[in-house]
């Protein structure tokens, strides 16, 4: 994997102590516990990704409202594709979707998880929803 930025440690780790309740959500309701590590704030090149799964080389990053401006766009379809360039997968997840599907959020993430992994470490998850915890 390429190099990080070290500059972006401390702001990973500022952003790790800060996060919105979108990722609060994602992170204590669902990765933090599932079976596959996941990281917070995962400083990856010059970028740093919302949660980061090594086993199944994946950035989840969480997009609210100021993703969707024609800038914000570019600017995010310029990260993924130097993302995808480091053999890393990207799903990009909808604050929204976060709150009004969650149980969604999770299958879909474990789907992508599973289609990630060899087939030697595929996963029973810990129960049938993935070991989401729906609110």
């Amino acid at each position: 994997m390429k190099e990080y930025n070290k500059a972006n440690i401390e702001l990973a780790k500022i952003l790790r102590k800060n996060m919105t309740k979108h990722e609060k959500r994602l992170w204590y309701d669902f990765l933090r516990k599932y079976p596959v590590r996941f990281q917070r704030q995962k400083a990856i090149g010059n970028y740093i990704a919302d949660f980061y799964c090594a086993k199944a080389r994946l950035i989840i990053e969480l997009d609210g409202s100021g993703h969707y401006t024609e800038m914000q766009i570019i600017k995010d379809n310029e990260r993924t594709y130097e993302l995808e360039q480091m053999n890393l997968s990207v799903l990009r997840i909808s604050n929204t979707e976060i709150f009004k599907n969650f149980s969604g959020v999770c299958r879909y993430i474990d789907s992508v998880v599973q289609e990630s992994l060899p087939p030697s470490t595929l996963l029973t998850p810990p129960s049938s929803d993935g070991g989401c915890k729906e609110k």
